[in-house]
C-alpha cells in the first residue's frame, strides 16, 4: 500500500497514523518511537525491502516479539536515521498546525441568533405587537436548538482533536528524542552535541560562564573489531559509554561523537578542573579488566582511552572549539596513548 500518492504531506501522515497504530495494536507491537518509525515507513510504501520483510513475517504468522521489532528497526531504519525520524517529526508538526487552524475556525453558531435579534429589533420598533414577539420567541427557540446541537458536535470535535493533538505532540517529542540519541550506546549523538555546544556558547556570551570539552578516543579500537568482530566492538563501545556516564554528574553532557570517539561537555568548568576529570576517567577505564560473554570466557584485558581537552573562548565557533580538543587528542595519541593532553 503506497499512501503517498496524490496526497499532501499532512494527509499522508494522518493516513499513516490511522493505519499504523491500529495495526501495531492488532499485532501486539508497543507503540514506541523505534517501532512507529518502522511502521511509518511500511505504510509510506517507499521502502520496498522493509515492506517485503514485514509482509513475509505476517504471511508466515511470525510473532512480532521484541527481538523481531528491534531487528526490523536496525536492518531497515537505523541506517537511514535520523533522516527518516526527522521527516516524521516535520510531518507530525504539519498535522498539529492544521488541527490548531481548524480549531480557531470553529464557530459557536451564535451568528444566527445575533442576526435574528437585530432583525426583530427593527421590526418591533416599527410594529410593536404580540405577533412579532411570538415570532421572535419561535425564531430564537429554533436558533437555540441549532446552537445547542452545533455546540454538542463542536465539543465532540474539539475533544477528539485535543486527544489527537496530545498524542501527536507526545509522539513527536519521543521521535525528537530518538533523533538526538545514539542507538547503540543510548548516549546523546553528534546532532545533540552540536546543539548543546551552541547553548554553552550562548551562556558564555551572556554571563561569561566557563565551559570545557573532553574528546576521548578508544585506543587500538580497530584491533578489537579485526580480532573479535564487530559485535565485540559494539560491546566495547557500550562499556565505554557506561563508564563515561558514571564518571560525570549534574549538567555534564556525554555524547558519542562518531565511531570510537566520544565527547563530554563540561559547563561551568575551567580547563584545570576539566583536565583533572579527564585524568580520573582515563584511570578508571584503564584500571578495569573487560570480559565478554555470559560465562565471561572472553577476556579483552584493559581498555584504554586517550583524551584531549579544550576550554571555550568568547571568539570560538563550534568548529574551532572542537578542533582544539581534537588536536590535543592527537598529541595524546602521539605520546603513546592512554594519556591526557590539553590545548
Amino acid at each position: 500500500m503506497n499512501l503517498a500518492k496524490h496526497l499532501t504531506d499532512s494527509e499522508v501522515s494522518a493516513k499513516i497514523l490511522r493505519h499504523a497504530v491500529p495495526k501495531m495494536s492488532e499485532l501486539n507491537i508497543p507503540v514506541t518511537p523505534d517501532n512507529y518509525a518502522v511502521w511509518y515507513e511500511y505504510y509510506l510504501g517507499i521502502n520496498l525491502d522493509l515492506k517485503r520483510a514485514i509482509d513475509g513475517l505476517i504471511s508466515n504468522s511470525i510473532s512480532f516479539c521484541t527481538e523481531v521489532n528491534a531487528g526490523l528497526h536496525k536492518n531497515y531504519i537505523q541506517e537511514k536515521s535520523p533522516e527518516v525520524i526527522e521527516n516524521v517529526q516535520i510531518e507530525t508538526q504539519i498535522i498539529i498546525n492544521t488541527l490548531l487552524t481548524k480549531i480557531t475556525k470553529l464557530s459557536h453558531g451564535t451568528t444566527g441568533i445575533s442576526n435574528s435579534l437585530a432583525e426583530f429589533n427593527q421590526e418591533l420598533k416599527q410594529k410593536p405587537d404580540v405577533d412579532v414577539l411570538h415570532r421572535l420567541v419561535d425564531s430564537l427557540v429554533d436558533d437555540m436548538e441549532g446552537v445547542i446541537q452545533s455546540n454538542k458536535q463542536m465539543e465532540t470535535s474539539l475533544n477528539t482533536m485535543k486527544e489527537e493533538v496530545c498524542t501527536l505532540k507526545s509522539e513527536m517529542e519521543n521521535l525528537n528524542q530518538v533523533a538526538m540519541t545514539d542507538q547503540l550506546t543510548s548516549l546523546n549523538n553528534r546532532r545533540a552535541f552540536d546543539e548543546e555546544v551552541l547553548k554553552q556558547m550562548q551562556a558564555l556570551s551572556r554571563s561569561q560562564t566557563p565551559s570545557s570539552l573532553l574528546v576521548l578516543d578508544i585506543d587500538h579500537f580497530k584491533q578489537f573489531n579485526d580480532k573479535h568482530g564487530h559485535l565485540v566492538g559494539d560491546k566495547v563501545l557500550s562499556y565505554i559509554a557506561i563508564a563515561l556516564k558514571q564518571s560525570v554528574k549534574g549538567t555534564d553532557f556525554v555524547a558519542r561523537y562518531g565511531g570510537e570517539e566520544f565527547a563530554i561537555l563540561l559547563p561551568d568548568t575551567c580547563i584545570d578542573d576539566a583536565v583533572k576529570l579527564a585524568e580520573s576517567i582515563r584511570k578508571v577505564i584503564a584500571d578495569r579488566k573487560l570480559t565478554i560473554g555470559k560465562d565471561k570466557k572472553l577476556s579483552l584485558g584493559s581498555i584504554t582511552v586517550s583524551v584531549g581537552v579544550s576550554t571555550l573562548n568568547i571568539s570560538d565557533d563550534r568548529e574551532s572549539y572542537f578542533v582544539r580538543a581534537d588536536e590535543a587528542l592527537y598529541r595524546a595519541k602521539s605520546s603513546g596513548r592512554n594519556c591526557v593532553r590539553s590545548e
